[in-house]
């Protein structure tokens, strides 16, 4: 275990926000944070843990104590003739774990290739993309609850796992620590092609496989997203708007060229990336806070931005994207203040 007063959190967060924290704890095992639990090193503190910081938006400096997971560690644990379980500590790295999967022609999470974080942080925003959610290959998630100090087993039918959403994310905010998650992985991959141009670009590298799926998704994602740790940004910032049918039947007639993807009878989701580059965003700077210039739906960090900073430059792209189409957007980053 490793205590750090008044810790900086730069390198903790994504955006690259000169952050500090009163106290920083970085533990290895869950015994280690079961018997920071039932210390008085917690109690009566402000408590926040963290993953990769992937999804965090500092404001200010955080006035109490971050808790940040090294569980790191990979261990298969049952298999049959078409799957195997794995369970993934949860300070493992995500895309490491993708990499582990596809060495071993484990076939499930290739297209989440490079999206940056740990795996518990995954389990709780069901990180997702081309046509795949991570929710698609979780069995489990194995938690400790910050207050008690109890181990919790939920299995995926507990999690409410939605668009972006958990129970983690929701009546169980904060309140626990993901340990590890327990995943099912195919050893008879069922390729998932069908998002967009997919197929098309893996198969300008050949033949289709776990390997050319993640390395045709990994250029595609260089191609278009900043490298954190050239440029501070949390990747997507915004979530994808899901409007009602006849709002969108509305939208559609005033703007024909508007894409958009089937997911109810009753519903719609329109790219908020289409819809800020619309609003003029794409590019633009506002102070020390950014637009990608080649990806609408990135904030970025043009050089000693603030929390502050990127939240009002957040701010003004909602207000944009509100009056011009009367749909709200809502960040999929976490403001901390």
């Amino acid at each position: 275990m490793k205590k750090i007063t008044n810790a900086s959190l730069t390198e903790l967060n994504t955006f690259g926000i000169a952050a500090k924290a009163k106290l920083l704890i970085h533990y290895q095992t869950e015994n280690e944070l079961i018997e920071l639990i039932q210390s008085e090193i917690l109690q009566g503190e402000k408590v926040l843990h963290i993953g990769g910081g992937s999804n965090l938006l500092f404001q200010k400096d955080f006035d109490g104590i971050i808790l940040h997971s090294e569980i790191k560690y990979i261990s298969e644990k049952s298999e049959t003739d078409v799957e195997i379980t794995v369970e993934v500590g949860g300070g493992v790295c995500w895309d490491d774990f993708v990499e582990y999967a596809v060495k071993n022609n484990l076939g499930g999470v290739e297209n989440l290739s490079l999206i940056p974080g740990e795996v518990g942080a995954a389990a709780i925003q069901n990180i997702g993309a081309y046509g795949v959610e991570v929710c698609d290959t979780i069995r489990e998630v194995n938690a400790i609850h910050l207050q008690s100090g109890k181990n919790q087993t939920f299995k995926v039918e507990e999690c409410d796992y939605n668009y972006r959403e958990s129970i983690f994310k929701s009546s169980l905010k904060g309140q626990y620590a993901i340990t590890s998650v327990v995943f099912k992985l195919s050893k008879k991959p069922n390729y998932k092609l069908d998002y967009q141009h997919l197929e098309k670009q893996v198969l300008e590298k050949g033949e289709i496989s776990l390997r050319s799926i993640r390395q045709t998704i990994i250029s595609v994602r260089e191609s278009k997203l900043p490298d954190p740790k050239v440029t501070g940004n949390a990747g997507s910032f915004f979530m994808n708007p899901v409007i009602s049918k006849t709002d969108f039947e509305k939208l559609i007639l005033e703007y024909p060229e508007m894409p958009h993807y089937f997911v109810s009878n009753e519903a719609e989701k329109i790219p908020a990336a289409w819809l800020i580059d619309q609003c003029g965003w794409k590019g633009k700077r506002v102070g020390n806070a950014g637009v990608h210039d080649k990806q609408a739906l990135v904030l970025v960090n043009k050089g000693g931005a603030t929390g502050s900073e990127i939240a009002h430059l957040a701010f003004l792209i909602q207000d944009s994207v509100q009056s011009k189409f009367g749909i709200k957007l809502t960040p999929e980053v976490n403001y901390i203040s």
